[in-house]
């Protein structure tokens, strides 16, 4: 074998790596976090966690990519560890599709059919496409797609150049002695850990085991070990990600590492045992890469299988390796650790949390206007001071979310990806000045407690009918993040309310007139109703954001002509007379 072979290898090596790469995070981007969503939704069955496992990792192309999200999502406490345990197994079967696509390249027939399915063959097709789509389509999603065909092209000249290269040490003897000493099951689980683990893709080190495979000097004997040694070697990515994570991520790593442990040692005890006494004959035999993906799936099945009733034993032993510590049981869980550092690697998903994030500090705000409104007729210091304090709390989630905005903004985003980062980013602007003039809200009544007899009876009835119309806004608006055909409702209630506020302000003129109230009260009322007003406007704004998260280009304006005018009639109608005064 010459050096450039060598040269050729490491060059087919790169590709196959960057392809498989391009790949996953192609098919993550297309996604737009909807993988992530569903991973996130799931119930407590066991068994559909395992299914749902596999199947995400089946398209993304990556136990380690999968896991990490696990870890993720244990770490912010979005997902119980209890469910973990499935998602880790699913994952392990999941993985095992990339093998069987690099199959292919090993069937031998003349058969046209038979050579349609060879790689070779389609994956130039798929190339050709895929730049098509990338340079000529204007939709997000046909680029996506476009990235995916070139990603799996390049995946897959990568593997043909590997195989090309190592095709001469078929005839080297020394190459022959190297695959005989993985025959022993100790040296070949550790040169498939080693290697799985410096590159960090069970999938990739399977693909070059394969390659190898095509050289005929690749035994069943060596390369089964290997690939239990693969198994264990994928689990340093979800342990590198858990450093510096709570120790319930820690715990959602080790039962990947000890699954995959557990599920080697009682493979290798019962299958060296049983050949003592039957003695394989196919192990002497040379491994094809067909034979490798039915075997690393069948491992993974029987695996699964097996150790999946005592998948709460896993759950124990995490607790065993990792206890919990006095501050953990005590320590209540943030509301913004949804925002988790892991999820930035998949920015649909991450921008989808955000979403979720601004929704938690929008009810934040809504709760503490529900608490200013009872002040008005029964004012209390210390609902004040937790009015006070959920102000604080909102400029705190408004800093977070925007940091994390922020570092989502650095990544390769896609037109709507960036489009709902915008959206966001108004988003929450409003919503912290919504939070502010609740604040304000609270201020205003704690003054008119201090001048008694400020408004008269009629005045506080009326205040509170205006009351009752933001706070119901606040609410439909709060819909809006789930539902955004809610839009004429929002408009329907800001041109209601404007009008009672008009309306109250001729009444309270009228009073005024009459020496009803004086002109202290006049001054404490309009400061009120501006901030109900302001509010209001906010609602709107936050609605004619959200409504636009789907198209190309954010208008901050408001646009009433997008709204069915019956049915926007319709809802004003129902809305002023619910709240007439």
């Amino acid at each position: 074998m010459r050096v450039f072979n060598l040269f050729t290898l490491f060059g087919g090596l790169a590709l196959f790596l960057y392809g498989m790469d391009l790949l996953g995070k192609s098919l993550e981007k297309a996604s737009g976090g909807r993988l992530e969503q569903i991973l996130e939704n799931l119930t407590s069955n066991v068994f559909k966690a395992v299914l749902l496992g596999a199947g995400v990792t089946g398209i993304i192309q990556s136990s380690s990519a999968t896991t990490v999200m696990v870890v993720g999502f244990v770490n912010s406490g979005i997902m119980p560890l209890s469910r973990a345990t499935g998602i880790i197994i699913g994952a392990n079967i999941g993985t095992t599709v990339t093998a069987w696509i690099l199959s292919l390249a090993g069937i031998q027939s003349d058969n046209v059919i038979v050579q349609l399915f060879k790689p070779e063959t389609f994956s130039p097709v798929l190339a050709v496409v895929g730049i098509i789509f990338i340079m000529f389509a204007k939709r997000e999603k046909l680029k996506n797609i476009g990235s995916i065909f070139i990603g799996f092209a390049i995946l897959m000249f990568g593997m043909n150049t590997m195989s090309g290269a190592v095709a001469p040490l078929s005839g080297v003897k020394e190459f022959t002695d190297i695959l005989l000493m993985f025959s022993n099951p100790l040296l070949g689980v550790a040169a498939g850990t080693l290697l799985t683990a410096i590159i960090q893709s069970s999938s990739a080190s399977v693909g070059i085991l394969q390659a190898l495979c095509l050289t005929g000097r690749v035994t069943y004997g060596s390369a089964i070990p290997i690939i239990m040694g693969q198994n264990i070697g994928t689990c340093i990515t979800a342990i590198l990600s858990a450093m510096g994570a709570n120790r319930n991520a820690k715990r959602a790593a080790s039962i990947h590492l000890l699954f995959n442990l557990i599920a080697t040692l009682i493979f290798l005890a019962v299958f060296y045992t049983l050949n003592i006494f039957i003695r394989f004959e196919f192990l002497e035999q040379n491994a094809t890469p067909l034979g490798i993906a039915v075997f690393h799936t069948s491992f993974n099945v029987a695996a699964a299988i097996i150790l999946l009733p005592f998948n709460k034993m896993f759950e124990k032993l995490a607790y065993l390796i990792i206890r919990k510590t006095r501050a953990e049981l005590e320590q209540l869980p943030k509301r913004m650790d949804i925002l988790e550092k892991r999820f930035l690697e998949t920015p649909g998903y991450a921008i989808s949390q955000c979403k979720l994030a601004a929704r938690l500090m929008f009810d934040e705000t809504r709760d503490s206007f529900i608490l200013a409104s009872g002040l008005l007729t029964e004012y209390d210091d210390r609902i004040f001071a937790k009015i006070k304090k959920s102000e604080e709390k909102v400029d705190s989630f408004e800093d977070q979310i925007c940091n994390y905005l922020l570092e989502i903004s650095k990544m390769e985003l896609g037109a709507e990806e960036s489009q709902m980062l915008s959206v966001l980013l108004h988003s929450i602007t409003d919503i912290e000045t919504i939070s502010d003039y609740t604040c304000s809200i609270g201020i205003a009544y704690r003054n008119i407690q201090n001048k008694k007899g400020l408004f008269s009876a009629e005045a506080v009835k009326e205040l509170d009918v205006i009351q009752h119309a933001v706070m119901d806004m606040l609410e439909e608006t709060k819909t809006m993040f789930s539902d955004e055909q809610h839009v004429k409702e929002i408009y329907a209630y800001h041109q209601v309310i404007g009008e009672l506020i008009d309306e109250l302000r001729e009444k309270h003129i009228e009073r005024l007139k009459s020496g009803k109230c004086t002109i202290d009260s006049g001054l404490a009322l309009t400061d009120i109703l501006n901030y109900f007003e302001r509010i209001s406007v906010r609602c709107r704004r936050i609605a004619n954001y959200l409504v636009q998260a789907g198209k190309e280009d954010l208008e901050i304006h408001d646009h009433e002509y997008w709204l069915p005018v019956f049915a926007y009639q319709e809802v004003y109608g129902f809305y002023k007379r619910k709240y007439a005064l």
